[in-house]
C-alpha cells in the first residue's frame, strides 16, 4: 500500500512485526531523514531510525503482544513483538516524547530516503543532534 495524504500535507505509512500481530500507521513527509546507528542494539538489529512526533504515530492493533525492554538509564522503551521478535518502533531516549520507527518496518517506503550516520557508540557526545526530530516542525 502507498502512503496516502493527510489533512497536513504529510503522508501516512502503515507498518508491523513480521507476524502481523503489531500493525502502525505513521505520518511523515514523502522525503524523509533516517538515522543508521552503529550503537550495540541498533547494530545487531539493523534498526533505520525515523523519529516522528508521537502525534504522528497511531499503534492500530498488537498492544498486548508488545514485551518491552529497558536498559543502562531506562529512559528508551524498547519494543518488540511477542511473537515474532520484531522491533517496529519504540520510545527514544534521545526523544522521550516522540516515537521511533523503523523504516524497514514499513509496509511501504516513502520515495525520497537520505540515511545519515550516527554516532551511538558515543551516544552522549551526539544525542543532542537529534532533540529536534520529535518536535512539531512549524510551517
Amino acid at each position: 500500500m502507498k502512503g496516502v495524504v493527510t489533512l497536513e500535507g504529510k503522508m501516512k505509512y502503515h507498518g508491523g512485526c513480521h507476524c502481523g500481530a503489531v500493525k502502525f500507521e505513521v505520518q511523515c513527509g514523502e522525503e524523509i531523514e533516517v538515522e543508521d546507528c552503529n550503537c550495540s542494539v541498533c547494530s545487531k538489529f539493523g534498526f533505520l531510525h525515523l523519529i516522528v512526533p508521537k502525534d504522528d504515530f497511531k499503534l492500530l492493533c498488537g498492544e498486548q503482544n508488545l514485551i518491552e525492554y529497558r536498559f543502562n538509564t531506562g529512559v528508551a522503551k524498547h519494543l518488540f513483538c511477542g511473537t515474532c521478535g520484531a522491533k517496529p518502533f519504540y520510545v527514544p531516549r534521545s526523544n522521550p516524547d516522540g516515537i521511533d520507527v523503523n523504516v524497514r518496518c514499513l509496509d511501504s517506503r516513502p520515495p525520497r530516503i537520505n540515511i545519515v550516520d550516527f554516532d551511538g557508540q558515543n551516544w552522549e557526545s551526539n544525542a543532542a543532534s537529534l532533540a529536534h526530530k520529535s518536535k512539531r516542525s512549524r510551517v
